[in-house]
């Protein structure tokens, strides 16, 4: 299948509908970089696009994403430093400019959203982002506080407290099951996959809790590939888990049954436990089926046209094949726009970047996905104004 290549570089931008963003297209400006404002104070004035790239018609299928009232998930992710932050900040931006109460999360516990809308989102708490016409909230979960959270429990008598926090979590039936385990001798210091597991939890209280019916939108900023990867893949790991326990509780169960009975003991404790693991097991598959549901869930890939950077970018598309999550978008960031100067770095650079975005064409797992080139820009994407200018560059 061809690559389908879209909003290639911003040479006929619309002014957008703010009045501070008035455009126009200047000729004599040819370094190659795209200019806007980065505070919302400065007085009206045109903006110059600085390039010289020919017209590209294609669209990157906005329409489709914006369309509907049914809440959709969008998880955005790929390699460290590609800019994945100011793509999923944009497009939370421009979902709520289009009408979507709208919420953008941070999984990546090296969290970035702060500095991307330029406003304290810190905390672990539901923030109000200040500019876009629709509500947009944005959520950063705080794996450190976490942690220090779970370090303290493991310091409570018998292990107890871990119980108490995993409760927190949704996940404190584990607890309940493994307590003979002595979890405050062993779990000194929290566990591998633990980051992943609050951002599961998470995702649990989106599908249930009232607190978010409100967003038709939810927008994740993921963590670098592996974190991502282990994301996806905790909700099966989670499931297999709880049915291996389950299993052994059933043997464990018919086994003791005769004693119990001889000595009068009823068991409901341990029978609740067990039916609280088997909601939590459902509340897994909820979360598994979400990931791959195809009528509301897309993964966006986002690179930059380096060797490196596409690689691992083909090696993402096959392992979210692979864990049937869907993906058929790829946006390829930080691309230098044709240059009519003389700057022979920018040219050198330049056939650099179409050899990498030669790649793309070839390459098995990534050729069938539709191809977003977003332009390097000179300046930092920094607050809802720059993020909404970027946001109606790549989203069209």
């Amino acid at each position: 299948m061809a690559t389908k290549v879209v909003g290639s570089y911003p040479h006929s931008l619309k002014s957008l509908s703010s009045p501070l963003y008035l455009l126009k297209f200047n000729p004599s400006f040819s370094s190659g970089f795209v200019s806007f404002p980065s505070t919302r104070n400065q007085p009206r004035k045109s903006l110059v696009v600085r390039s010289v790239a020919a017209p590209a018609e294609a669209a990157s299928g906005f329409d489709e994403m914006v369309s509907g009232t049914q809440r959709k998930y969008y998880m955005l992710g790929g390699k460290g430093g590609v800019g994945k932050t100011s793509c999923a900040a944009s497009l939370a931006v421009k979902f709520a400019n289009n009408g979507h109460p709208t919420l953008v999360v941070s999984t990546d516990p090296a969290h970035s959203l702060s500095d991307s809308f330029a406003q304290d989102l810190t905390g672990g708490t539901l923030i109000p982002v200040e500019g876009p016409y629709s509500p947009l909230f944005a959520l950063e979960i705080n794996p450190e506080k976490a942690r220090e959270e779970f370090r303290s429990a493991g310091q409570k008598s018998g292990g107890t407290g871990i119980k108490d926090f995993m409760d927190g979590m949704g996940l404190g039936v584990l607890a309940d099951q493994l307590g003979e385990l002595k979890l405050g001798e062993l779990l000194d210091t929290p566990p591998p996959g633990l980051d992943e597991a609050i951002a599961i939890s998470k995702v649990m209280q989106f599908l249930e809790s009232q607190e978010y019916n409100m967003f038709t939108r939810i927008v994740f900023d993921t963590a670098p590939t592996g974190h991502t990867l282990r994301l996806l893949s905790l909700p099966d790991f989670l499931d297999a888990s709880i049915g291996k326990i389950l299993k052994l509780r059933q043997k464990i169960a018919s086994a003791t049954s005769a004693i119990k009975s001889v000595f009068g003991q009823e068991d409901s404790h341990r029978e609740d436990a067990a039916d609280k693991l088997e909601r939590l097991r459902e509340r897994m598959i909820k979360v598994r089926e979400l990931f791959r549901d195809t009528s509301s869930t897309e993964f966006v890939i986002v690179t930059i046209p380096t060797v490196m950077a596409i690689s691992e970018s083909s090696r993402l598309c096959a392992s979210l094949k692979k864990e049937s999550v869907p993906v058929k978008r790829l946006i390829v960031n930080q691309v230098i726009p044709p240059s009519a100067s003389d700057c022979k770095f920018c040219a050198m650079k330049r056939k650099d970047q179409m050899r990498s975005l030669n790649m793309i064409q070839s390459d098995p797992e990534l050729s069938s996905l539709m191809v977003i080139q977003a332009p390097l820009v000179d300046v930092e994407i920094r607050g809802v104004p720059a993020l909404q200018f970027l946001g109606d560059i790549v989203w069209k």
